[in-house]
């Protein structure tokens, strides 16, 4: 499977991005799919997941209620929709799919195919 992440840019503090994943290769619609960011100087945290059926969500608390993540199992595509963004979302964004696990989680040593990661700055 090969993942290509797009969407990040720089927006101001406030403000909305929507990140895209497309997926080729094996079926898309038997992963879970999620998003993990990195900041800089800092660890690859998990950000959200969703399930093969797209009725399962899971968020960090750091973006519950600010993001939104979905797909689109005919385009092949997973999305993280950002709202109200902060300063410190400021990170490489990456997009990750697990085909074994059948269940959202938040364990990145279970995701078995990454994106190339998109950055996204969020000025104060």
């Amino acid at each position: 499977v090969q993942l290509q992440a797009s969407g990040g840019g720089l927006v101001q503090a406030g403000g909305s991005l929507r990140l895209s994943c497309a997926a080729s290769g094996r079926t898309f619609s038997n992963y879970v799919m999620a998003w993990f960011r990195q900041a800089p100087g800092k660890e690859r945290e998990f950000v959200s997941a969703i399930g093969w059926r797209g009725d399962s969500t899971s968020y960090a608390d750091s973006v519950k209620g600010r993001f939104a993540i979905y797909r689109d199992n005919a385009k092949n595509t997973v999305y993280l929709q950002m709202n109200s963004l902060k300063p410190e979302d400021t990170a490489v964004y990456y997009c990750a799919a697990d085909y074994v696990s059948g269940r959202i989680h938040s364990d990145q040593r279970q995701y078995d195919y990454w994106g190339q990661g998109t950055l996204v700055t969020v000025s104060s």
